[in-house]
């Protein structure tokens, strides 16, 4: 009877770690070798090939570069498209979002040599700024994409964004009840802190993490100086360790809700960038073969 084979223990951590590996890292800087070699091919070629007049957008060489960057930009912008079909193997969506990230820095170089230095106030020049842009915040976004992902697991400590929304509720349920002994002057800052919704807060807020006004924090404030004067009062300690609970909670909910914000605010600058591009670059072509 044939017996099934083990694989030894260094293959399966090895495998382990190339499905956990970064998109960045995928099989092993591939797409990080591939473009630093087009970008090495490019530069030889602009310092190499004898043209005349010397290298520029106008040269048989700038044209191929051109041509290349535009097809590259093109390209890149399919990542959205490819991100709604999952596939393994050479093309997973880890291996196209490396190649997207590599390219695109890459591009810098093509579309730098394709311009052969040359800038000024026109609508070439706008298409280049905005390539550079767009570039500069997919960098961000791979760079967010890479490192915040583990601190965003980290700060649920384990939870679902529900489960926090709901940790909370049940903590101002508790204290909407501990409140109902206390005098109004006393129960008051905690009313204002009930009242606080914090899903509900500005986008700089969100992106800041600082919340200079928190009516929990000046509830508790509060509390801790009534106590300061009545130390033996038992529905006014409950209600104090009731606020450093929802402080803490909170101060979860924001840390979540910040890096998540970090994660997903490039997107907000990323697509229009590349509209503008996708203009900018239409108009670079068209009064390129317009006036040529």
């Amino acid at each position: 009877m044939a017996t099934r084979s083990t694989p030894p223990a260094s293959s399966v951590r090895r495998n382990r770690e190339t499905r956990h590996a970064s998109f960045l890292a995928h099989a092993n800087y591939r797409w990080l070798k591939i473009a630093s070699l087009l970008c090495i091919v490019c530069l030889l070629a602009y310092a190499l090939i004898d043209v005349t007049p010397r290298p520029s957008g106008g040269t048989w060489l700038g044209y191929t570069l051109g041509t290349m960057g535009a097809l590259l930009i093109l390209w890149l912008s399919l990542l959205g498209v490819r991100k709604r079909t999952m596939t393994p193997g050479r093309w997973s969506l880890k291996a196209w979002t490396s190649a997207h990230v590599y390219l695109g820095l890459a591009l810098i170089v093509i579309a730098t040599l394709h311009c052969a230095f040359q800038f000024g106030w026109n609508v070439h020049t706008l298409a280049y700024a905005l390539m550079i842009l767009v570039i500069l915040s997919g960098v961000y976004g791979a760079s967010a994409y890479a490192l915040l992902p583990r601190a965003l697991s980290a700060g649920r400590e384990g939870m679902t964004e529900q489960q926090m929304v709901e940790g909370l509720r049940a903590v101002d349920r508790q204290l909407h009840d501990g409140a109902q002994p206390l005098a109004q002057i006393d129960a008051q800052p905690i009313q204002d802190a009930l009242r606080e919704d914090p899903l509900v807060v500005s986008a700089w807020r969100r992106l800041s993490g600082h919340y200079p006004r928190c009516a929990t924090r000046s509830a508790l404030e509060a509390c801790r100086a009534t106590l300061a004067t009545r130390k033996d009062d038992a529905a006014l300690t409950k209600v104090e360790a009731l606020l450093v609970r929802r402080l803490s909670m909170l101060e979860r909910m924001r840390g979540h809700m910040r890096t998540k914000a970090l994660i997903e605010i490039w997107l907000y600058v990323h697509i229009p960038l590349t509209i503008a591009l996708f203009a900018a670059l239409a108009a670079h072509i068209i009064s390129v073969f317009f006036y040529w």
